[in-house]
């Protein structure tokens, strides 16, 4: 089991036949503002993410581009993916692609161990099979013989193929989403899972011999493993699944597994919901303590998606209102495990309101004071005790929050602190006070109490918008007076009066500019 002080979070290996869109960065900025939260709170994190290279799609999809699957491959990986993780500041621990050797070797040796373990037949099937989806269907996924998830028709196929007795697990899955509500959130997620595996759930073809871009089945390598089968492995394999003992892979999986939280999208949960833990059972290792399926980012009406041209990339937003300003919005705006509408003119609205009106002008506000007033540095350690309080309450509302994966509560709970400190700040009116020389005192409370509630709201929003924090950190001198924000604990932010008298405060640039003047 995983100890107790570590926090293993995944999110879905992403499809290499394109690029990346916003739908899969939303997926990850929730991954990396979760796992550097529960940094923040002191806890081991592994954060992984990564690409899935094999199947039918895959491939078509290089023979398209007149290249190899792996050529293909690679190029989209380093000249696609890893930048764009890098561009949005994503802190991932470690990448996995399917076709590495280290992922391809445990794979074998985990299917081999089912086969085994007498978890595995021979079988012929036909049916309905996307190969968008990679997945044959049922009679009620398809809508006038389309896939509904992708709207195109799908194939009959048939083959003689490898089966993994899924059927046998559904008694002991009912169990767990019965017993265990929190394994599989939303609710509506769960009770979609339940629903299904009340129906009629049949074995699982877990191997195609009609092309051979895949990893070969260990014991008949005229078949590949079924993409699905051999991607589940990823959140496994990347740690170090089946390793001898006291190796350090053997090691790493001891120390993180069972992983603590799988984000996936809502139209990929019964693979994890369903086949995953059932793969995971039959091989008598712990299932996942949480499953957790978002819902998808609409563009006009239509989840996001390449191949019906509403594939926004993330570079067409982060070009003009910046990269911090994406990972808050998206995670602000819409309540996580919903579905949610991409709107360029409600992400201007609240990068305005929200973010240069409140957030930045507060910060811009307090520095210039500090310099005009007080010289450039920290007052005397004062303390307002409703600032205080609002802090304390706004501290636990936030951890709550996000530890619940509810990032529009825990964002919400610190902009409202953030709100607070403004109105404190317009009801003291500091500039009035500052004509008054008899009330310098009362002046440097003031200057004080604001800048030590701005020292909060970096560490606050760190995980949000790291870049912008880091900056204002270092503007309100807190680098060297406190030490590095990333070493700033969350159990500890709410302690008044850190940022210790002297500190020296410089005005830096304007945090979030006007649009117009974004660059």
């Amino acid at each position: 089991m995983a100890a107790k002080n570590s926090f293993y979070l995944t999110t879905p290996i992403y499809y290499v036949n394109d690029a990346p869109h916003i739908g899969h960065a939303y997926t990850t900025v929730a991954g990396d503002v979760l796992t550097r939260w529960h940094r923040a709170k002191g806890e081991q994190v592994w954060f992984l993410t990564g690409t899935d290279e094999h199947g039918e799609k895959v491939m078509n999809a290089a023979e398209k581009n007149g290249v190899t699957p792996q050529a293909w491959c690679d190029r989209l990986v380093e000249e696609a993916w890893k930048p764009v993780w890098k561009d949005l500041n994503i802190a991932n621990d470690d990448f996995i692609r399917t076709t590495e050797v280290r992922h391809e070797s445990r794979v074998q040796r985990f299917l081999q161990g089912l086969k085994d373990a007498g978890h595995i037949y021979l079988a012929k099937y036909e049916g309905p099979y996307c190969i968008g989806c990679e997945e044959f269907k049922l009679p009620g996924d398809l809508e006038e013989g389309k896939c509904k998830v992708h709207g195109r028709p799908v194939e009959t196929l048939s083959e003689e193929n490898w089966f993994f007795k899924l059927s046998a697990f559904v008694p002991a899955l009912i169990e767990r989403y019965t017993k265990h509500p929190e394994s599989c959130e939303p609710t509506s997620a769960r009770n979609e899972v339940l629903s299904f595996l009340h129906g009629e759930v049949k074995d699982l073809s877990i191997s195609r011999s009609t092309f051979n871009w895949g990893i070969p089945v260990p014991w008949d390598t005229e078949q590949v493993i079924y993409v699905w089968f051999d991607a589940l492995l990823n959140y496994a394999t990347a740690i170090g699944l089946g390793d001898e003992p006291g190796s350090e892979g053997a090691k790493k999986f001891e120390e993180f597994w069972p992983a603590n939280v799988h984000l996936v999208g809502k139209d990929i949960l019964r693979f994890h919901a369903v086949i995953w833990p059932a793969m995971l059972m039959a091989a008598g290792l712990p299932v996942p303590e949480k499953i957790f399926a978002h819902g998808w980012l609409l563009v006009g009406g239509e989840k996001m998606s390449k191949s019906k041209l509403t594939g926004i990339a993330p570079k067409d937003i982060t070009d003009h209102f910046g990269v911090d300003a994406f990972r808050y919005y998206f995670l602000r705006a819409i309540p996580f495990g919903t579905d949610g509408s991409f709107s360029w003119e409600d992400m201007g609205a609240r990068y305005t309101s929200e973010l240069a009106n409140d957030f930045g002008n507060l910060a811009s506000r307090i520095t210039a004071m500090i310099e005009k007033y007080s010289g450039g540095t920290v007052p005397a350690v004062a303390h307002d005790a409703g600032l205080a309080k609002a802090l304390t309450d706004a501290v636990e509302v936030a951890d709550k929050s996000m530890l619940a994966l509810d990032f529009q509560g825990g964002i919400g709970a610190i902009m409202e602190f953030c709100k607070k400190v403004n109105g404190y700040v317009t009801e003291k009116e500091p500039w009035a006070i500052a004509k008054d020389e008899s009330r310098t005192v009362e002046l440097n409370e003031v200057l004080y109490n604001t800048i030590e509630s701005v020292r909060a709201l970096a560490v606050l929003l760190h995980p949000v918008m790291p870049a912008t924090c880091e900056i204002l950190w270092q503007s309100i001198g807190a680098d060297t007076a406190i030490g590095a924000i990333a070493d700033q604990r969350i159990s500890g932010i709410s302690t008044w009066g850190q940022l210790p008298e002297g500190s020296a405060v410089t005005k830096g640039a304007v945090l979030f500019p006007r649009l117009e003047e974004a660059k």
